[in-house]
């Protein structure tokens, strides 16, 4: 009986828990919702769910802000270098190209606001969708750190990677493909990324 009384619980749980994905990914709000519906979501907000066990050892699945890393990368155009810093160690430093005269990187403190893995490329002057792939200009990775609301500059892969090293690019900077991939791993979205000449 208490098995049946447990399962029933479960289902019952289970089904409430879908209503209410269902109202988070539909967007859809009480006003338009039917009385049914509203019933069966209030009745989730009110079930007690059975409490976890506390964790033996709690600390041990917790950071403290001392063993946080902060990371940060330092772009130096003159040397086409980006290096990459966890407190004020260098962990990391890569050759890139940079943007071209006329097409400069920008130069000053910024912080990473994009990150896509495997991105496709639109061509600002012609529209065409470039899919992801080996040929994409933007190559296998894609760290978006400066934005005037509709262009956009970032670290990306290049499928021409003998042209790292130099200043050719309309602003933003090309790795190869191996090195983004590997700094794709190290940052995360609010990394300050630091420009200088």
């Amino acid at each position: 009986m208490k098995s049946n009384s447990i399962a029933s619980f479960w289902d019952k749980k289970f089904f409430l828990s879908l209503i209410t994905l269902g109202f988070c990914l539909t967007n859809v709000s009480s006003v338009v919702a039917s009385e049914k519906t509203i019933a069966l979501k209030n009745e989730l907000l009110t079930i007690d769910l059975p409490s976890l066990p506390p964790l033996k050892n709690a600390n041990a699945y917790l950071y403290s802000p001392e063993e946080i890393k902060t990371v940060r990368i330092l772009l130096k155009l003159g040397a086409k270098q980006v290096q990459v810093y966890e407190e004020d160690k260098l962990i990391a430093s890569y050759p890139v190209a940079v943007g071209k005269k006329g097409w400069e990187t920008p130069q000053g403190n910024f912080e990473i606001i994009q990150m896509i893995e495997n991105p496709s490329w639109e061509n600002p002057w012609t529209g065409k969708i470039s899919p992801p792939g080996p040929n994409n200009p933007l190559g296998e990775r894609w760290i978006g750190f400066w934005s005037d609301g509709k262009n956009f500059i970032g670290f990306h892969g290049t499928p021409g990677e003998h042209l790292i090293g130099q200043a050719v690019s309309h602003g933003c900077v090309r790795m190869r493909n191996k090195d983004i991939k590997e700094l794709f791993k190290f940052v995360s979205l609010g990394v300050p990324v630091t420009v200088v000449q």
